[in-house]
């Protein structure tokens, strides 16, 4: 999907410097070339926000899940929540310490 944005940018990007920057020798003041410009652009940023809004989005790793209780620990142990880092965020789960 990220190709797909980046490609229909760079044709948004490119079909609105062509259009903005085609030379205006008319009588007239070629007030048209400006507005063309500025038409190709709106429509180009409308498509690449269609493109951008319609993605689907980026999870960054595993959300909160339920385990349920533990299981109770034999004679001389205990359980203990610890934090480790699972690459993506700090997490908690439930460790089984005996001493």
């Amino acid at each position: 999907m990220k190709k797909i944005v980046a490609a229909l940018l760079a044709v948004a990007t490119i079909a609105g410097s062509l259009v903005s920057f085609t030379p205006a020798a008319q009588a007239g003041g070629g007030g048209g070339a400006v507005a063309a410009g500025v038409a190709a652009g709106i429509v180009g940023g409308a498509i690449v926000g269609g493109a951008i809004a319609n993605s689907n989005p980026y999870y960054y790793g595993p959300g909160p899940a339920y385990y349920g209780p533990p299981p109770v620990p034999g004679p001389g142990c205990y359980w203990q929540q610890q934090r480790y880092w699972n690459g993506w965020a700090w997490q908690w789960h439930p460790v089984r310490v005996c001493y």
